[in-house]
């Protein structure tokens, strides 16, 4: 090899290391940018499903001591990782599925009993209803640990118990899971009511009320459209993404997004590899109605074994942490930055984005966004600025409506 010929590869190699270094010097530099601003701003979460894993957990169902979040867990949420994620406060999921079909109100008690005694177990957990709560939570350095409804199934058709669930802490109510209601259609079924009937319109007046959330995930078009022409709250969805980006049910369309602003609600965007990549969703949605239609009126327990030999046999090709920033990025062109949070739905599912699969992930979430020019104001309305606004104006109107 001549002399002018090293000089020349070895010229290329120095500048290919620069590269290579600079542009590992720049994600270095977004990722620690992204975990200081998680120190001084709260991270609100909207869904996670820890409870239910420790339900079904394989070993010890149901057992809280057993499921020890100072150790290792085989789901995807503990301590540490919550820690190393930047959590600040967290909507805990108390699931009660509605294929089921009977006994919702005993199993939403037990769900209940799960996340609160989990709540008291841990120091480093605060149970908290209110956005005080969770602002007092913060200056302790404490996770503020919220519970929220998966399915107006599990009030039975009775306001009655929608406001003894309010008083036993849940602060939102997604008003369907995968099932019709009496008074509201699914995103997962073929629609029965057209939306919301005049029922289903009291609920949502009752919830405005007392001052519970109203959870939009899940639900038809229509009843997204009835609940927002009825509600005088802002509404959530407490785990969905952008539709334009991945055009499944469960995703939020453009026209219900363009409403957000007269209504101040806020799409918390989930991170389930499904709902977030249209090439996993070709696949694996299918899969989940068909799960679902199957497991109607069966046993929890037989609906477990049905959903775990669909799902877990299915190939799935692997995607990314930027296409979660696309449904953020498209929300917030769409509906506006002071309307888009995080839902996360982890331990409610087993696909998600590389870097996402559990709760220590969204620093780098954060950080892609930090490097598509995201200015540090427009990140802490993200990460959970939005969300309590959208809570503490429900506070507000049920004090309103209670002077009424």
């Amino acid at each position: 090899m001549s002399t002018l010929r090293r000089t020349v590869l070895a010229t290329c190699g120095l500048v290919m290391f620069g590269a290579l270094g600079s542009a590992r010097a720049d994600e270095d530099k977004a990722l620690t940018h992204a975990r200081e601003l998680l120190k001084t701003t709260i991270l609100v979460d909207g869904h996670n499903d820890l409870p239910w894993a420790i339900r079904t957990d394989k070993k010890a169902p149901s057992d809280v001591a057993a499921y020890d979040l100072n150790g290792t867990v085989p789901g995807d949420t503990d301590l540490k990782r919550l820690r190393q994620g930047g959590m600040g406060a967290q909507f805990w999921s108390v699931y009660v599925p509605g294929e089921v079909g009977s006994g919702y109100a005993r199993m939403q008690l037990e769900q209940i009993d799960i996340a609160r005694r989990v709540i008291e177990r841990y120091p480093e957990l605060k149970f908290a209803t209110t956005v005080a709560d969770i602002r007092a939570a913060h200056k302790e350095g404490r996770i503020a640990s919220l519970l929220g409804m998966e399915g107006g199934h599990a009030i039975e058709n009775s306001l009655g118990a929608l406001r003894a669930y309010y008083d036993l802490g849940v602060r939102y109510m997604t008003l369907t899971h995968n099932v019709n209601l009496d008074w509201a259609d699914s995103a997962a079924k073929p629609p029965e009511h057209g939306g919301l009937t005049p029922f289903g319109e009291q609920v949502v007046l009752e919830m405005n009320r007392i001052g519970m959330l109203v959870d939009l995930s899940h639900v038809s078009d229509d009843t997204m459209d009835d609940a927002l022409r009825v509600s005088k709250a802002p509404v959530i969805f407490s785990h969905s993404s952008a539709r334009a980006i991945c055009d499944v049910p469960r995703n939020v369309p453009d026209s219900i997004l363009k409403r957000l602003p007269a209504n101040g609600g806020v799409v918390m965007v989930t991170f389930v590899a499904a709902f977030t990549d249209p090439a996993i969703a070709k696949i694996q949605v299918p899969a989940m109605m068909e799960a679902s239609r199957r497991a109607q009126g069966k046993s929890e327990e037989e609906s477990q074994k049905i959903f775990k030999e669909i799902m877990g046999g299915l190939k799935l090709p692997k995607t990314s942490i930027a296409m979660v920033a696309n449904h953020i990025e498209h929300i917030r062109k769409v509906a506006g930055v002071k309307h888009i949070g995080l839902g996360g739905d982890y331990d409610g599912n087993e696909d998600w984005p590389v870097g996402l699969e559990d709760v220590s992930g969204y620093p780098l979430l954060f950080a892609e966004l930090i490097r598509r020019g995201w200015s540090d104001a427009d990140l802490k309305l993200l990460a959970g600025e939005n969300a309590l606004r959208a809570l503490g104006q429900a506070e507000d109107v049920a004090r309103q409506l209670n002077k009424q």
